[in-house]
């Protein structure tokens, strides 16, 4: 089977139709997407790399004694607030993010401390690392026009720089923007149907990103789709390859990368059509830069490189797998995997109303389970519905 489709699908403009109604919707890119502002978002992977690292040479480690931190705080500026670290003289400014970590070793609330006065909100500060347990704690400052403090981690933190997680995705992408066959997205044209995967890179639709505590990243090999069987109508049913990463060197998140077939991507980094969703996630502990070397930067690469092929045998397996006949077989089915009678008869009609059938194959169920997901109001009743989907396609292998 030729999974590299040239002109199945395709319009006229170079783009190709796809059927977002199947496979199962992930909103994790389109809510970076709304949250970031312009001064963290990349055009290229170049320019982020650039970024990334320049701020990781511009800082230092070390570990310290909490109780030996001075607080320091200036009445005619009650918006300033210094740490003197010890072994110098010169205070450092705590980010928003490390003076939250500061307080929670001391157990102070910091929201209620931003609200104060920097001399009221610098002796309570004080009093708490004076009189806590003294612990040792790793402190991550950087040089940029002033000096900042911004991370407080336990001195085990295993760190993974962010640069070297954009460098692990530049091994395999280069710049990000079509040099290689991974790029930034293209865009589905909702009143059409049709994807077109060459849209100009723009702070409006870069997928790469990056704040003062973490980057995000999310690339896709649209220029290559693969048909996986046929649609109703005959058509191919294209999907095309994705992952996204994340990493925070100064320990807002894990870092993570998720890889999966998808069909589509909106103008607002929704991600549509979603199937074989894989991910690792890594907590930054003692040995966590051993993790990332040996385990996530070479999924990453196999994924990469990887065949579409035992992908698409599964899809043809699992439509293959005719598992019901009659209306009781499909009740019996559903029901013996755990839904109820209302959702049995929700996934029924989904399937019938989408492909002018009842569900007979694996995949019919999958896709009208999935479907029914989709329509879920709460999350965790939504992800415990894409999970049984996800068991049963697994299981037909």
């Amino acid at each position: 089977m030729n999974t590299e489709i040239i002109d199945a699908g395709r319009d006229t403009s170079g783009g190709y139709r796809v059927d977002v109604s199947r496979g199962t919707n992930v909103d994790r890119v389109s809510s970076e997407w709304f949250s970031r502002p312009d001064d963290e978002r990349y055009l290229s992977l170049d320019d982020l790399f650039a970024s990334v690292k320049g701020r990781a040479e511009r800082s230092r480690t070390r570990t310290v004694e909490s109780a030996a931190i001075r607080v320091e705080a200036h009445r005619d500026n009650p918006e300033k607030l210094g740490l003197v670290l010890p072994g110098t003289d010169e205070p450092v400014a705590p980010t928003h993010w490390s003076f939250g970590q500061l307080s929670s070793l001391v157990g102070a609330p910091a929201a209620y401390l931003r609200q104060l006065p920097a001399p009221l909100a610098g002796i309570n500060l004080q009093y708490g690392l004076t009189n806590h347990r003294a612990e040792q704690i790793k402190t991550m400052e950087v040089e940029d026009g002033r000096a900042e403090l911004r991370a407080v981690t336990g001195p085990d933190y295993g760190r993974i720089y962010d640069h070297e997680l954009v460098s692990a995705v530049q091994r395999i992408a280069g710049n990000g923007t079509g040099d290689t066959r991974w790029k930034v997205p293209g865009v589905l044209d909702w009143s059409t149907g049709i994807y077109n995967p060459r849209v100009d890179v723009t702070k409006e639709t870069t997928t790469l990103y990056a704040s003062d505590r973490d980057v995000f990243l999310f690339l896709v090999d649209d220029l290559n789709p693969i048909e996986a069987g046929l649609l109703p109508d005959g058509s191919p049913d294209l999907y095309f390859r994705g992952f996204y990463c994340w990493n925070s060197e100064v320990g807002a998140k894990t870092l993570g990368i998720a890889s999966f077939y998808l069909r589509a991507v909106c103008q607002n980094r929704n991600l549509w059509g979603v199937e074989d969703f894989q991910e690792i996630t890594i907590r930054h502990s003692k040995y966590a830069a051993s993790r990332f070397a040996h385990e996530a930067a070479p999924a990453l690469s196999r994924f990469a490189e990887s065949s579409p092929a035992p992908f698409i045998d599964g899809i043809r397996a699992a439509r293959e797998k005719i598992v019901a006949r009659s209306d009781e077989d499909r009740q019996d089915f559903l029901r013996k995997r755990g839904f109820s009678k209302a959702e049995t008869g929700r996934i029924v009609e989904t399937v019938l109303a989408e492909e002018g059938r009842p569900p007979e194959s694996v995949y019919d169920f999958v896709q009208g389970i999935t479907a029914v997901a989709r329509s879920k109001p709460q999350q965790d009743a939504r992800l415990v519905m894409e999970g049984k989907a996800k068991v049963l396609l697994e299981r037909a292998l």
